[in-house]
């Protein structure tokens, strides 16, 4: 009966042994970067997700991000006059959602930013520009923002230098496979034309009722005053480039 309990004793020396190894295993992978992968793309209907507007307020970005966006739409608002209450009428978007992103305390989703940039009289990429953006006709590549919305995962990434004072805008998007994004506007004001070239992969783009296949090479031209969603319906990320123009001459 010794010898079992002593057995018992050094088993369960060597099991809290086993445990504490792992614990510290995971912290050293931690530390190193190791993290573990990321759920694959195409395992539920994204297109659902990205309409949970106001559920994604985790800090999932870093806070330059979050601070950039903050200061913009706090003086795209403050620019046009409005109170948070007619924003919000005239967005979709919640007061108190408006309020947190103004305040760099809310990760929003990409329909909640196009929803604002609406309602803001602006582009989605405007959203991403700094308030006072120095005039300079260069875009560096390191000085290039990228956003990843939290919903389906995609990264857009603004190209074209914000100060240079032209009215056309240029972003790269690399889409994720199995990835959707629906965004719900109509009709704008100032009116905005957008075209879609593929680099990479395809897409199906859907502007309000017609759906046109992009392979890489194809380039869409439209104007945005119909619901536009995009799906990646392949096993392979796609990357295309958006160019906008704006009929109200050179963006703000």
């Amino acid at each position: 009966m010794k010898w079992k309990g002593a057995a018992g004793a050094a088993l369960q020396s060597n099991s809290r042994l086993h445990e504490g190894s792992e614990r510290l295993y995971s912290c050293l992978s931690v530390l190193a970067g190791h993290v573990p992968a990321a759920p694959a793309w195409g395992l539920g209907p994204l297109d659902e997700a990205s309409n949970i507007l106001e559920d994604r307020s985790s800090m999932t970005e870093p806070a330059p991000i979050h601070d950039r966006l903050a200061s913009r739409v706090r003086g795209l608002r403050a620019a046009l006059g409005l109170s948070l209450d007619e924003l919000a009428a005239r967005s979709g978007v919640s007061r108190s959602m408006i309020s947190l992103i103004e305040r760099g305390q809310s990760s929003p989703t990409a329909v909640v930013l196009e929803r604002l940039a609406v309602g803001l009289n602006v582009s989605l990429a405007s959203l991403f520009e700094p308030q006072a953006p120095r005039a300079d006709p260069v875009s560096r590549r390191a000085e290039q923002l990228e956003w990843r919305d939290p919903a389906s995962g995609y990264l857009r990434r603004n190209v074209s230098p914000p100060g240079a004072g032209s009215p056309i805008q240029l972003v790269e998007v690399l889409f994720p496979a199995g990835a959707r994004v629906t965004y719900e506007t109509g009709p704008r004001q100032p009116r905005v034309w957008q075209q879609v070239w593929m680099l990479e992969g395809r897409i199906d783009l859907t502007l309000g009722t017609q759906r046109h296949r992009l392979d890489a090479g194809d380039c869409l031209a439209m104007e945005l005053d119909q619901p536009l969603s995009y799906h990646n319906p392949t096993r392979r990320p796609a990357r295309y480039a958006v160019v906008l123009c704006s009929d109200a001459g050179v963006r703000r």
